[in-house]
């Protein structure tokens, strides 16, 4: 660290590029290595108290089995605290406090922006205040995207300030936390960051307006929900119009709620609509194994196969059957991974028809009536914000 205007104390200098620098004991709050140094000593000391670190996710430490069980989840310097018994709890609270200045907020309320409601039959997860922001005296839409919008990168006149459009897009993308619905919207709207255009900007304003009709849409997850995984896959092949490129779309359930979605548009072209829906179960497929992986570290052993839905038969019968060489040549070995899950009996494939596909919500804008209706078997529920 620089020495400050007019300071010649006597402590540890060092040389640097002729002039003298502090070395610091420390690190100070906001600098770059400040971060990683308070994770490294306060990973550390729960090592030391007898915690397990997740290998699934690194910022989750397991302790103990059964009614002794304790899950820690960090991030930064916030902190969640669960298991079944509360003297454990306040006994790792007392540790913690011992090593570290801490302030106990209490029962899960609010964490990251995101808002805890709980009650006998469940938890719902929502982001209510941080959706009740900006645009209130709007007319409301629909649907998050007109199905009939066509974006591009050169349609319209460019923003003359592509800042706020960038802002606007940063806290949407925080909102696909708990939003479902909004993820293909705003996947599609960030891919204009670079040169944002006016259609670009009206197309988030529409978003918005959809925003204001349920401000207080969350998930919710079932205390009484099956510990089964199943996923759903999809892909729309060869919807971006200027690279041909196709969408993936996938989302799992832990029973009957929602854990886990994703829309991504995929890195190559696909020569069929068969392949982008393969490369789509391949991703899906992954997203399953880290989950089951997850599940092991809070003590759950899943033994069933996981189902993995897909409504292209054509898919199907290419990661069951590997005789389909002289349609599969060309796709890369990682994608493959899911005949080598099918074979080991990690999943299950299983055929859905298209309208019954909840995937879909993720890989192209749909309707008002079936966004609805996918909507309703996420366990997706709209509960009151107050104003």
């Amino acid at each position: 660290m620089d020495l400050p205007l007019g300071y010649y104390g006597k402590g540890e200098t060092l040389h640097h590029s002729g002039k003298l620098v502090c070395k610091l004991q420390k690190s100070i709050y906001g600098f770059k290595q400040a971060s990683r140094q308070w994770y490294s000593k306060f990973s550390h000391s729960l090592l030391q108290f007898g915690f397990t670190q997740s290998k699934a996710d690194y910022s989750l430490f397991t302790k103990g089995t059964g009614s002794s069980f304790l899950a820690l989840l960090v991030y930064v310097d916030d902190i969640i605290i669960t298991g079944p018994s509360k003297s454990n709890i306040d006994s790792l609270k007392q540790f913690l406090h011992s090593q570290f200045k801490l302030k106990d907020l209490g029962s899960l309320r609010y964490f990251l922006g995101l808002e805890i409601a709980w009650s006998s039959t469940g938890i719902v997860l929502s982001q209510c205040h941080y959706t009740s922001t900006g645009f209130l005296a709007c007319n409301p839409a629909s649907v998050p995207m007109d199905p009939c919008t066509r974006l591009t990168a050169t349609d319209g006149p460019e923003l003359p300030d592509a800042s706020s459009y960038r802002r606007l897009i940063r806290r949407l993308l925080y909102l696909t936390l708990s939003r479902p619905d909004i993820t293909f919207a705003v996947h599609k709207l960030s891919q204009f960051l670079a040169q944002p255009r006016v259609p670009h900007l009206h197309a988030a304003h529409h978003l918005l307006r959809y925003l204001k009709t349920s401000p207080g849409q969350g998930l919710f997850f079932s205390a009484s929900s099956l510990l089964q995984l199943k996923g759903f896959s999809d892909a729309d092949w060869g919807s971006c119009v200027e690279t041909r490129c196709s969408v993936t779309g996938y989302c799992v359930f832990l029973g009957d709620s929602l854990v886990s979605w994703k829309a991504k548009r995929q890195p190559t072209i696909s020569r069929s609509s068969a392949e982008a829906e393969y490369r789509a179960m391949a991703a899906a497929t992954s997203e399953l194994v880290w989950l089951k992986q997850l599940l092991q570290d809070f003590g759950v052993s899943l033994h069933a196969p996981m189902l993995l839905f897909c409504d292209n038969q054509a898919a199907v019968h290419i990661a069951s059957n590997p005789t389909f060489h002289e349609r599969t040549k060309h796709i890369e070995i990682d994608c493959h991974f899911v005949r080598d899950k099918v074979t080991d009996g990690f999943i299950k494939l299983m055929h859905v028809r298209s309208n019954l596909q909840l995937a879909d919500i993720f890989t192209k804008p749909l309707p008002s009536a079936l966004l609805f209706s996918h909507l309703s078997k996420m366990a997706v529920k709209d509960i009151h914000c107050p104003s």
